[in-house]
């Protein structure tokens, strides 16, 4: 196997997928008020800039009435819990009112989870649906906007002094009867709901399937996708696509590359703070123990970027009118790197990609932090 090992870029020869095909989540989310795909965006401009054939553009900026893709997993995380705590179905409901009342016997109960801003967010405005409280953990660097829209779904705030994986290691001992721990990363002995996070993300490959279809094209030859704790990763090594089974690439932060460290390693490492890079929401020092399994195998690269590289993609999204967070902007800047500098050609040879390319990123969030957005997309540096 021949593999590339550096800092910043680890390449892996061989790949392993185990993919499945998943209909409950999205049957779950289609019966949601205000439910709809959102819009996959064909962006010439930016393909142009890449030098490949075309950029396809996932745009979570706005789903559910939330600025992220977020609400996809913790709604449907939530609703196995739950269902697993009722020991019995919650079938058949029709309106998510009625979904309510029916979990009225599960109250009084409080959710909770460690957040670097959106997944928090998230599990707060589904709390608030279901008529539940919320307690919410964040690392003492958060952004005030991400911490005042936490409070305004109606969620107690604790900040943590310290990194996302300290406001981890703080929810983790909140589990008790009246409390239930709705994250999206794992620990031994808590691996379960994390796993259904992953299960809810999956709509957005079946949307995008499903989109491409109707346009009579096939899955794009390369993917980049966020990393993080490898959540959303995961879904995405596990979507089984109409067509050939598109190369991954997984994006991090210079500073926060646990992903990278680890499969580079072999085993699940830490990386050490500061985790302080722009891309609040990949500010995570080790990847979820739920998902390893998954993202280890079935990631065909792993690149760590600047934050540079993710406020040149939020400007270049900006121009096609794409509004696209520091987080959000991710997978453009990994693409942007990937294909500049001095590797350029080793790294388009490695992946086997060329001018013909036809590559998707995923935007997922909006401006989360609309003063650092419009102070970075109007810097004319």
């Amino acid at each position: 196997m021949r593999q590339q090992d550096r800092r910043h870029f680890f390449f892996q020869a061989k790949i392993h997928r185990e993919t499945v095909v998943l209909h409950a989540p999205r049957d779950f989310h289609r019966r949601l008020p205000g439910y709809a795909p959102t819009r996959l965006i064909d962006a010439p401009e930016l393909a142009r800039l890449l030098g490949i054939r075309q950029l396809l553009v996932k745009d979570e900026s706005s789903r559910l009435g939330l600025p992220a893709f977020k609400i996809l997993g913790a709604l449907w995380a939530v609703y196995r819990a739950l269902t697993h705590r009722l020991g019995r179905t919650l079938e058949p409901w029709q309106t998510l009112q009625e979904l309510a009342q029916k979990l009225a016997v599960v109250r009084p109960l409080t959710l909770t989870t460690a957040t670097d801003g959106n997944h928090g967010r998230a599990v707060a405005h589904v709390a608030a649906l279901f008529g539940l409280k919320a307690r919410i953990y964040l690392p003492a660097r958060t952004a005030q906007a991400r911490i005042d829209a936490i409070a305004k779904e109606g969620a107690e705030v604790v900040i943590v002094d310290g990194t996302y994986d300290d406001a981890v290691v703080r929810t983790a001992k909140e589990a008790n009867g009246d409390c239930l721990i709705i994250s999206d990363t794992s620990w031994p002995g808590y691996e379960e709901i994390p796993f259904w996070v992953v299960e809810g993300y999956s709509t957005i490959f079946s949307e995008i399937d499903e989109q491409l279809a109707q346009r009579d094209e096939p899955p794009p030859d390369l993917i980049a996708v966020q990393f993080g704790i490898g959540a959303l990763a995961s879904a995405l090594v596990r979507h089984d696509w109409s067509g050939p089974q598109p190369k991954i690439l997984s994006v991090e932060p210079l500073r926060a590359a646990c992903g990278l460290a680890s499969v580079a390693k072999g085993e699940i490492v830490t990386v050490p703070g500061p985790h302080d890079s722009i891309m609040a929401g990949l500010n995570c020092g080790c990847p979820s123990l739920a998902v390893w399994p998954i993202v280890s195998r079935g990631i065909n690269a792993f690149i760590a970027i600047a934050d540079d590289r993710a406020r040149e993609a939020m400007k270049a999204l900006r121009r096609v009118g794409i509004t696209a967070g520091e987080t959000g902007a991710a997978g453009l800047a990994g693409l942007l790197d990937l294909f500049s500098g001095s590797e350029t050609d080793e790294r388009r040879n490695l992946l086997q990609l060329d001018k013909e390319t036809r590559a998707l990123v995923l935007v997922t969030e909006g401006a989360t932090d609309p003063v650092a957005y419009k102070r970075i997309v109007e810097d004319s540096s």
